[in-house]
């Protein structure tokens, strides 16, 4: 079923600040670089009790996000502004109607961050713990998990995979091998993703150019259990050749590489769909 989604651009620049919902829901989601805080000054409505998330990156491969809860995101935000320097954007969710309530807010903010952990796709080292969920009537706790799926499809219609676990039927994957990488994964409109448990090339070759980031990665997504390095969370990779490249450590044909239970390519799978 498709979804209609307003986007509206408050300083007219594609990259500032906007707000955007989905027709017929309450959610509604403001994006604020940190260089337009000042616009916090105008809007009443982000003077009432709200989800967030900063968004940012450090020294690591992996981006880093804050998830947090406030009654006033305004007053709130001063405190990051002048301690957390990694952030340079915030997802900020609010209820159209300005119905909700602290508890309301502190019930999403503990089922986001147990479920950005479990998807593990950003560093969340500032959130030491998660939060006990507040006690909710029955009716309005199905009303805040409502609200928080809503949350999740706007963060990932703004490009950001905090919360996303997605979980491939057996005929959707494709496997690679090769120096001793045994890894499967799967190809989307986000790019190709290998699959937890999949067992990586521990080295690289000497002509890999990006071997000193694969190493980086290595150290943030990998265990190592006997002789394996195995993968301990899904990651996914732009193209179906950057992830190939990744598990077997050497320059690599990801559309050829990759290989469904069947032995078809990903390129017959997926470049021959037009005839």
């Amino acid at each position: 079923m498709g979804k209609t989604v307003t986007t509206y651009l408050i300083d007219g620049d594609p990259k500032g600040t906007q707000y955007v919902f989905i027709s017929n829901k309450i959610c509604q989601m403001f994006v604020i670089p940190r260089a337009n805080l000042s616009i916090l000054n105008e809007r009443m409505d982000l003077q009432t009790p709200a989800f967030y998330i900063l968004l940012g990156e450090n020294e690591s491969t992996k981006p880093k996000a804050y998830i947090g809860e406030t009654e006033n995101f305004k007053e709130r935000v001063k405190d990051h502004d002048s301690k957390k320097a990694f952030w340079q954007k915030a997802l900020i969710f609010i209820s159209k109607d300005a119905a909700m309530t602290k508890a309301d807010v502190q019930y999403i903010e503990h089922r986001a961050i147990s479920d950005a952990r479990k998807a593990n796709a950003f560093v969340l080292d500032e959130n030491k713990q998660t939060p006990k969920a507040p006690n909710l009537p029955e009716y309005q706790k199905d009303s805040m998990d409502e609200f928080f799926e809503d949350i999740k499809f706007l963060t990932s219609f703004t490009g950001c995979n905090i919360f996303e676990i997605t979980k491939p039927k057996d005929e959707n994957l494709f496997y690679a091998k090769g120096r001793g990488c045994d890894a499967k994964g799967y190809y989307n409109s986000s790019g190709f993703t290998i699959l937890k448990g999949s067992i990586i090339a521990k080295d690289s070759v000497p002509s890999l150019k990006w071997s000193e980031k694969r190493n980086k990665l290595i150290e943030e997504y990998t265990y190592i259990n006997g002789n394996l390095l195995i993968m301990e969370s899904d990651k996914t990779f732009p193209s179906p050749s950057t992830a190939a490249d990744f598990c077997i450590g050497s320059s690599n044909n990801g559309w050829l590489v990759w290989k469904d239970k069947d032995g078809n390519t990903l390129d017959h799978i997926y470049r021959k769909q037009l005839t």
